[in-house]
């Protein structure tokens, strides 16, 4: 009976939503049967959106990497998906004589194309509800490590009913705080091939000047592609593969976008924290983040000195450089947003609610010191939670540590092996140590480890710090790493040619990672108890607040499964501050302000002369908006996070019009509470992505791949006015 209240609330929630706040699973979508949303416009069925059985909107969604969204453009297995998504594959590509990244690539004959190597992509086969089934054996007097076992086992056998043999990947996830439980059937798709991509003059026009900040103008997308076996069946990279046949793929379509239009965003959002107390939210931006924009930026220095230094150095650091910086910016964001606000006082308002209904006679014992247990959490872990922040930047910036314990357990195994043991092994020891040594700058890593260790050591509470990290002489470790088997692939590789057991367990950087290590799991193991506390807490403080506030929105936190998010094309107020353009009706871009923001040889606002050329031109041929201008980037009003990077911005009718890549900084604040008024999704105009391709890098025979859609309004299909390059000097005409 409690489930089915608790049901009943969340699908009476979802009614009352407004259009544009929530992250929704395709398949309550299909029990409400989008009522809701065809108000908004939709003019599709549930059926079309989410089916098992038939071809729909879902099977054109895929997860891209694991990290980011893709759409399905093609009846070729064409994916769309972010610049910076494909940023990571483009740089690996690359090489100084052939830089992908600054000059972009492009596949003019299928032939042309090549793997991204470490890429895949993931289809939602289906997904269902196993809250019953798992709730059932749960219940509030569990220990945490009972209710693990549980979940646990019930997940094991969720997967081996539904893998089919180890044909799909089935994945159990928890929702509302461990209140209830999904799991989801995926296949993955391992030949993945780059297509097509911008130089980063147009796929990172801005830089990280115009991140999170609107008006916008970047060529933010790449193109890849997913390959098959000649069956249709996910397949190794092989030369036989061939383009993969898709259930369904979304047309395209150039009708253009205003405000009022039906938009629905399909993808696989990272994480939010909705629900987090004013306690969390004070921790958060007093101590947690300003921690980690001060590590990030102590890291983006490092790299930057030598990245300006090497062209090789800049190619390899691109995609880490990169991934830091934007969260650099987003946790600064974040702060700003959440005092700017009012985030805080606002929870508070919700939890004096909460605490009023708890403790009321029926509540009492349940929910009356749920909220002042979860307080009382964040004092206890404050320092612990500010020392992981430095240690996060750390583990993920100074990849000496994460060197030592990966190629080391490789080398120790390798030791302990006889001689046939070791010719054996021989293969994989050469292939960890080429995968681990191939993009590293020594000298950077070296003084990468010493500011960061020098930084924690300053930053970190003593009494929750890492015991072998305090010990450590910041000055000088990069001296103790230059001397380490571990120092470079040459030392690593002597080692492998005159293997010693015991030479390895004395190797300093060896014990230096393994104490870390053990250091760590002591922490777990000495707040076990605390943070199994707060997880119970947490999931009663949740349970309690949808039936305390049964009017309120409530739908579940982001956490990588496909949710859909739907709303409309929108506008944002015109800020004193920023040059627009000319553009008024502020909800779009367009290539005036591009060109308008273009600075030769800057290194976030120069444009390729072929750009500056066709503009001058106004060469947009059939993409061209009804009014005459060449759209780039829009606004929406979808709720999206990390992880939605990538996903389409689809029409009332399932057409794609925009590729989603960015929010506002007005709302970084937005993971943790929607900001109505001011949250917004920044988009890539799917006729500036077509006109790249076509009218810029002359790559035609992907839009004939494509299924467009157009309207009276469309402009002309026109053919690109720009004269042909001039042959080079000494050569005959």
């Amino acid at each position: 009976m409690k489930r089915i209240l608790l049901l009943f609330t969340f699908l009476l929630s979802f009614a009352q939503m407004r259009a544009d706040e929530g992250m929704w699973l395709l398949m309550l979508v299909k029990r409400l049967n989008g009522v809701d949303m065809q108000k908004e416009g939709l003019h599709l069925t549930p059926e079309e959106i989410y089916s098992v059985n038939n071809s729909s909107l879902k099977d054109a969604i895929v997860s891209f990497g694991g990290f980011c969204t893709g759409e399905i453009v093609s009846n070729q297995g064409l994916i769309f998906t972010n610049h910076h998504c494909g940023y990571g594959a483009v740089a690996a590509a690359s090489t100084p004589e052939k830089d992908y990244l600054k000059n972009g690539f492009w596949a003019m004959k299928q032939k042309d194309e090549f793997n991204a190597k470490d890429l895949y992509v993931r289809f939602l086969v289906r997904m269902d509800d196993a809250t019953q089934r798992i709730n059932s054996k749960l219940n509030n007097n569990m220990s945490a490590a009972e209710r693990k076992a549980v979940i646990d086992a019930e997940t094991k056998a969720i997967q081996s009913e539904n893998s089919e043999n180890g044909k799909y990947t089935v994945v159990v996830r928890d929702f509302f705080n461990g209140n209830e439980f999904y799991y989801f059937v995926y296949q993955d798709y391992k030949d993945i091939r780059l297509v097509g991509a911008p130089p980063s003059a147009l796929g990172k026009f801005g830089g990280d000047t115009d991140n999170w900040e609107w008006p916008r103008h970047t060529a933010d997308f790449t193109v890849f592609r997913v390959y098959a076996d000649a069956a249709g069946n996910p397949a190794e990279f092989s030369p036989s593969n061939v383009p993969l046949k898709p259930k369904h793929f979304l047309p395209v379509s150039l009708k253009g976008v205003k405000p009022g239009d039906f938009s629905m965003i399909l993808g696989y959002p990272g994480r939010t924290n909705r629900y987090l107390t004013s306690y969390g939210i004070q921790q958060m931006v007093n101590k947690d983040y300003p921690a980690w924009v001060e590590a990030s930026k102590l890291a983006m220095d490092v790299m930057k000195k030598y990245m300006d230094k090497d062209k090789g150095t800049q190619l390899n650091y691109a995609s880490q450089y990169a991934s830091v910086a934007n969260y650099w910016k987003n946790r600064q964001g974040t702060i700003d947003a959440v005092i700017k606000n009012g985030t805080i006082t606002d929870k508070q308002k919700i939890e004096e609610r909460f605490k009023t209904w708890a403790v009321q006679p029926a509540n009492i014992t349940e929910y009356e010191t749920v909220l002042e247990d979860i307080g009382i959490y964040y004092k206890q872990t404050s320092d612990r939670n500010v020392e992981r922040m430095y240690m996060t930047q750390l583990s993920r910036n100074s990849k000496y540590f994460s060197l030592a314990l990966q190629v080391g357990s490789v080398l120790q195994a390798y030791a302990k092996q006889d001689m046939a043991g070791r010719l054996a092994m021989k293969p994989k020891v050469d292939a960890a140590l080429k995968s681990a040594y191939e993009n590293i700058n020594i000298k950077l890593e070296g003084e990468m480890m010493n500011s960061m260790v020098n930084l924690y050591q300053t930053k970190v509470n003593k009494e929750v710090a890492s015991e072998t990290i305090m010990g450590l002489d910041a000055k000088n470790l990069s001296n103790v790493a230059y001397s380490s088997i571990f120092a470079n692939k040459t030392s690593a590789t002597n080692f492998v040619l005159n293997p010693d057991a015991l030479k390895l367990d004395a190797d300093p950087l060896w014990k230096i990672a393994n104490g870390i290590i053990a250091d760590q799991r002591l922490s777990a193991e000495r707040f076990v108890k605390i943070d199994d506390n707060f997880a119970k807490n947490n999931r009663l403080f949740l349970a309690g607040l949808m039936k305390a506030m049964p009017e309120k929105k409530f739908y579940p936190d982001a956490n990588s499964t496909m949710r859909l998010t739907y709303g409309t094309v929108d506008k944002l107020p015109i800020r004193q501050d920023r040059n627009y353009f000319g553009v008024t009706d502020n909800y779009y871009t367009d290539m005036a302000g591009l060109v308008g923001k273009y600075k030769k040889g800057d290194e976030e606002f120069d444009l390729p002369q072929r750009v500056i050329d066709l503009y001058n031109l106004k060469d947009f041929g059939q993409y061209a908006d009804a009014k005459g201008y060449m759209p780039v980037n829009f606004l929406s009003n979808n709720d999206i996070t990390g992880g939605n990077s990538g996903s389409p911005v689809i029409d009332a009718d399932g057409n794609l019009i925009g590729i989603a890549f960015d929010g506002n900084s007005e709302a970084l604040s937005g993971d943790i509470v929607f900001e109505d008024e001011w949250q917004k999704t920044i988009n890539v105009d799917v006729r500036f992505v077509l006109w790249t391709i076509d009218k810029y890098a002359g790559a035609r025979r992907l839009i004939d791949e494509l299924q467009l859609v157009r309207d009276e309004n469309t402009p002309a299909d026109t053919k690109t006015k720009m004269p042909k390059a001039a042959p080079a000097k000494g050569k005959k005409k």
